[in-house]
């Protein structure tokens, strides 16, 4: 038999073991109480995310694109001399001075054949070469086409890294566009968008021959001749003009197919070249139609959208195939056509010299006329 406790020592014993609880529970309350410390029913907590697994490297395609490709991607730095006008007159300076320029470009051979833009290194006395580790070159143009603005240069090198090329062909709207140079006198500045279209005839004015790519990614002054590549690390164009507005801004590129063609000629013969007709082009309304039947009994044009002749040169390939003024170009080649720049994008496809058919429209008949382009004459 347990003998019993006495009961005052029964009570001391009660008292103190309760004091031990509340203590306790006290204790737990004001921890419970501190802000943010992720206790339940807190309204102060900021989070009560479970912590997540951090990024493995390498899962990121923008880093491994430009890893591919940057290596190749250079800065070029030209110098070009003008001559003062008022040189020497009343301690207005020097009779030629130096007005310096930056740009990009991207090696494509390993031997130090570089593509860049024709405005980047046209009248250049100077080119200057260097690229992301480092190492500088002194450059040579070996050409350049200010039709498409396209320029070559080399430098003394070899087993340089260089830009793996793709089939521009293929870019469509809505995918990845990566753009790498030198921006605003910035070494190796990367951003990136989404190509926002193709096949933008008249990005920077009517007439053009190019074919740009159209994209967001942001390009600024010393990113031209500078690659735009896909997420794939390839280079799908270069990039050469931007058009502004407050508050935006877009971005075309040379697609790298045509650059492609335009570099093999200037490496095999020193410049480029280009078909030519011998027409003036007018894009044409329903609106325009109208006033001009209106006001011109000889030229009568159906009020449609479209591309029409205002002039055809005399002694010109049109003017011996049998093209006129007021005559409806609806195709060049297997292209149809919708406004001028179309038109010579579609011719710059033919070859001098050889055959190139064109449906016309004229009055109320459709002609196929047959035309043999010349070389486009070179501006001086």
């Amino acid at each position: 038999m347990t003998p019993r406790m006495p009961a005052r020592r029964q009570a001391a014993l009660l008292a103190s073991l309760l004091g031990i609880g509340l203590g306790a529970a006290a204790l737990t309350g004001c921890r419970n109480g501190l802000p943010g410390s992720g206790g339940g029913g807190d309204p102060a907590r900021v989070s009560d995310a479970m912590p997540s697994a951090p990024l493995q490297p390498g899962n990121n395609f923008i880093v491994n694109a430009v890893a591919k490709v940057g290596p190749s991607v250079v800065r070029i730095d030209t110098v070009r001399r003008v001559i003062n006008p008022l040189g020497g007159l009343f301690g207005s300076g020097p009779t030629i001075q130096q007005q310096q320029g930056q740009g990009s470009g991207f090696i494509t051979r390993s031997d130090g054949v570089i593509l860049t833009n024709a405005h980047v290194v046209e009248g250049a006395s100077e080119v200057d070469v260097t690229l992301p580790d480092g190492r500088s070159y002194s450059g040579k143009v070996l050409g350049f086409d200010p039709v498409t603005d396209v320029a070559v240069v080399k430098v003394a090198a070899t087993g340089l890294p260089v830009a793996p090329l793709v089939d521009s062909a293929k870019v469509r709207p809505g995918e990845w566009a990566i753009a790498i140079g030198n921006p605003l006198g910035l070494d190796f500045t990367v951003t990136a968008g989404i190509i926002s279209a193709v096949q933008r005839t008249n990005a920077v004015g009517e007439g053009q021959r190019v074919p740009y790519l159209q994209t967001d990614a942001a390009v600024n002054p010393g990113n031209s001749g500078g690659p735009l590549i896909n997420d794939r690390g390839q280079v799908i164009g270069i990039n050469t003009a931007i058009r502004q507005a407050p508050g935006a801004g877009l971005s075309f590129a040379i697609p790298i197919n045509l650059s492609r063609q335009i570099a093999a000629q200037i490496l095999e013969r020193g410049r480029a070249s280009h078909p030519y007709i011998g027409v003036r082009l007018q894009a044409l309304t329903p609106q325009l139609a109208r006033e001009v039947n209106a006001t011109n009994a000889e030229c009568r044009l159906p009020e449609t959208n479209g591309v029409v002749v205002v002039e055809v040169m005399p002694g010109s390939p049109a003017e011996r195939g049998g093209l006129r003024a007021c005559d409806l170009i609806e195709r060049v080649g297997d292209t149809a056509v919708d406004n001028p720049s179309e038109v010579q994008v579609a011719v710059d496809q033919g070859r001098v010299g050889q055959p190139l058919s064109l449906r016309v429209q004229r009055g109320q008949r459709q002609l196929n006329l047959q035309l043999r382009p010349a070389e486009l004459p070179r501006q001086n």
